[in-house]
């Protein structure tokens, strides 16, 4: 099914899609291209990106095509003759697919994944995996800001109604899981992806009673192991009020923590602690939410406040200082030839690549970017994962399995890229001898051919 449940994503493309898909027919240009996604320029105060959402384009790829009612809509139109849109019954995604592994850190200029196909394939999905890729990397990379401030401390993801729309909530809880956030309050995420759901209850619950000592008790009898939110008027006193209900409780007590969600967070979850340790229930945790960024997360942790779990929901879910990539996906390589933009800020480079990581005990020292049929030193990281336009893993990884290989990889990054201040120097990122070759011979000859018109 389409991204709306729909028979068809199809029409989940530009217009200019379609009518280059056209073009390329009538021309008779049927030829096998290449496609390149990669990134320009890092966004402001990230010292690395971390690759995601590989496993959801490649369904999508896979299931590709275009359903009766669009089609119908595409002769609304008035743009296509009827040979072209009976032929659209039959588009398939045939084509090979190259690609970094979710999780994965990289750098602008890097092809973290490319696409080998028939020109018109190629060029359609576009759209496609720029939309897909782009924003779970987005939101991958911010999460793994989050994750690295906290410590080894967990965070949760309560972002779902600050995210924009369904599909950026969904795959956002997604991406965030894999950069290593522990839990989600969306309920569609922890049905599609297996992402553990938390949360237990609003202000507007104790509000809804005439006090909050009878709110907290009342959630408490229908909800034994649950978290109590104590902000709702006055933090101190709602720990109070769950101290005075833990101890009526006595050993029937089996509440697991308070959250606070506003105020001097330091103070009140120290002033929270001593009152719980106090009373015996040191082993309550201490969530902490309300407008956190990553910084105020690493403030707090250097301050060495006692809050346990950090839930975050608007700052991560937008990416909210960085909300978008520019992210383009060129091409490359067509009929066997290489192809380049020469635009000034906006070249590229020719043919299929892969990109060498290089490590000197167990730290990422420097990546190659070089020509797919080259060998360089460092470890190789485009895999093909799709071919003829089936996925290579009928049995995708488990998201837990891609968190494990993500922390793993974003643990071997020199520990200034992983910190949240800006690296004192750019991660080294080099283009090999033959790429370099092959890219100025290319543009000489674009250059010649340019001053011969």
């Amino acid at each position: 099914m389409g991204f709306d449940g729909s028979e068809g994503n199809g029409l989940f493309a530009d217009l200019y899609e379609l009518t280059m898909l056209r073009a390329f027919g009538e021309c008779g240009m049927n030829g096998e291209a290449v496609f390149s996604l990669f990134v320009r320029h890092m966004p402001d105060d990230r010292n690395l990106l971390i690759a995601c959402g590989l496993d959801e384009v490649l369904a999508e790829i896979e299931r590709f095509r275009f359903s009766p009612d669009d089609i119908d809509y595409l002769r609304s139109l008035g743009m296509f003759p009827e040979r072209f849109l009976d032929g659209l019954r039959q588009f398939r995604f045939t084509g090979d697919v190259f690609a970094m592994p979710e999780g994965t850190p990289f750098f602008p200029d890097e092809p973290i994944l490319e696409v080998a196909a028939p020109i018109g394939e190629g060029q359609m999905i576009e759209t496609l995996v720029l939309n897909q890729i782009g924003l779970q990397t987005l939101l991958a990379s911010k999460a793994q800001r989050f994750v690295g401030a906290a410590s080894g401390r967990q965070v949760a993801d309560f972002g779902a109604r600050r995210a924009q729309g369904f599909d950026a909530a969904l795959k956002g809880a997604r991406a965030f899981a894999i950069a290593g956030v522990s839990g989600t309050s969306l309920l569609a995420a922890g049905a599609r992806y297996g992402i553990p759901v938390t949360g237990t209850m609003a202000h507007s619950f104790v509000e809804a009673f005439s006090s909050e000592a009878e709110a907290l008790a009342a959630m408490m009898r229908i909800y034994p192991r649950t978290v109590l939110l104590v902000d709702t008027y006055d933090s101190l006193q709602g720990v109070r009020n769950v101290v005075d209900l833990a101890q009526n409780l006595g050993s029937d007590c089996r509440l697991t923590g308070i959250r606070l969600d506003s105020g001097d967070l330091d103070a009140l979850s120290r002033g929270a602690r001593a009152m719980l340790d106090e009373a015996g229930l040191a082993h309550l945790k201490i969530v902490a939410s309300g407008g956190l960024t990553e910084a105020r997360i690493e403030t707090l942790v250097r301050a060495g406040a006692p809050i346990d779990i950090f839930g975050v929901g608007t700052e991560m879910s937008v990416s909210a200082d960085a909300p978008f990539l520019d992210i383009v996906y060129k091409l490359t390589e067509y009929a066997g030839a290489g192809r380049m933009k020469l635009s000034s800020l906006k070249s590229t480079m020719p043919g299929r690549k892969q990109v060498y990581r290089q490590e000197i005990d167990g730290v990422a020292v420097q990546d190659v970017i070089a020509c797919a049929n080259e060998a360089c030193a460092g470890t190789p990281l485009l895999q093909q994962v799709m071919r003829r336009g089936a996925r290579l893993n009928s049995t995708p990884a488990g998201l837990s399995d891609i968190r494990d290989q993500a922390a793993r990889l974003i643990g071997e990054m020199p520990a200034e890229l992983r910190a949240l201040a800006p690296a004192g120097r750019a991660y080294p990122v080099v283009v090999s001898d033959s790429l370099r070759s092959e890219t100025q011979a290319l543009r000489a000859r674009l250059v010649s051919g340019m001053a011969a018109c």
